[in-house]
């Protein structure tokens, strides 16, 4: 990452100000260019963090015009871009099509004008045998970053999966939080995988110094029950048991059945390799487990939920 020119589209999220702030702070980029559509969080980010180093240019992943003139002179992109709310995507299905497929698409097709040498999609359990649009699109947006390796250029593209972000904007422990008397819950037996921004952005650091092209990591990380972090969060609190959303699974996977496969084991890491000629092999142990929130038997207790909010509070 040092001396290195860096693209972060959707920059002013969370993950993306937690990303910048830990890259400023660790190591020298030659800058970072946050690209993102709002101009007033871009303002307060550039307040907050008053450092020359970074560069923000207000666009929209979805045309192309400007996420070609936002690659130029870039060594490294971070697609952390996209529309994320489930229920959502299920009432505007095209708009989560737009930014997170096409959005990807012009992504890709920029890098490759550009001959950016490293690019990497932030993407997320929900592509996994999706039920829901946002996954679906995920999971395309998959599809084409490991197809873009066929292209003969320089330029390198590779994914990121892992599950849902402890604090993140949108996310439910904000919500629990600011509840005041009934929480609201789908189903007790729901369980989620979870990772902290600080991890999920040094996991991406890794990643890019370590990728081929073509392949997606996923992290080894914890998954808890729903109801226990509730609990832990707020035990005073009323639960309302409020069924299932629409597009919404009792627990995720981070790697399919099917994938097993062709998926290494590498420490504290998995590598889904491509089923595609160009792949050259990934040193490490086949994988022949299974990877859901529901059996992963690395999970997390109440006591150590509390921990882990007391931190964030």
């Amino acid at each position: 990452m040092n001396g290195k020119a860096i693209l972060l589209t959707g920059g002013t999220g969370s993950f993306g100000q937690e990303f910048t702030r830990i890259i400023l702070k660790e190591y020298n980029p030659k800058f970072i260019r946050i690209f993102s559509r709002g101009e007033l969080l871009q303002k307060e980010m550039a307040e907050k963090l008053n450092d020359n180093r970074l560069q923000f240019v207000i666009g929209d992943v979805r045309d192309r015009k400007t996420t070609q003139k936002a690659t130029q002179d870039i060594d490294i992109i971070v697609h952390a871009a996209a529309l994320k709310q489930i229920p959502q995507g299920e009432i505007n299905p095209l708009e989560f099509v737009y930014t997170n497929i096409l959005g990807t698409n012009n992504i890709i097709d920029s890098a490759l004008l550009n001959n950016v040498n490293k690019t990497i999609l932030i993407s997320s359990d929900k592509a996994v045998k999706p039920v829901n649009l946002y996954g679906a699109t995920k999971m395309v947006a998959e599809k084409l970053f490991t197809q873009a390796n066929m292209y003969p250029s320089t330029s390198k593209f590779s994914c990121i999966r892992y599950g849902n972000v402890i604090g993140s904007r949108g996310s439910i422990i904000p919500k629990i939080l600011e509840s005041a008397g009934t929480i609201n819950l789908t189903d007790k037996r729901m369980t989620r995988f979870w990772i902290t921004l600080e991890q999920g952005v040094h996991f991406v650091v890794m990643c890019l110094d370590k990728m081929q092209g073509g392949e997606i990591f996923v992290p080894k990380i914890p998954s808890m029950s729903i109801a226990d972090l509730i609990e832990a969060i707020s035990p005073n609190a009323k639960i309302k048991i409020i069924g299932i959303r629409p597009g919404e699974k009792l627990h995720e996977e981070l790697i399919s059945t099917e994938e097993t496969r062709h998926t290494k084991e590498l420490g504290n890491y998995y590598v889904i390799e491509p089923e595609l000629p160009f792949w050259k092999g990934t040193k490490g142990r086949p994988f022949t487990g299974k990877y859901d929130s529901k059996t992963n038997s690395y999970k997390l207790t109440r006591d150590d939920i509390t921990k882990m909010v007391e931190k964030l509070c």
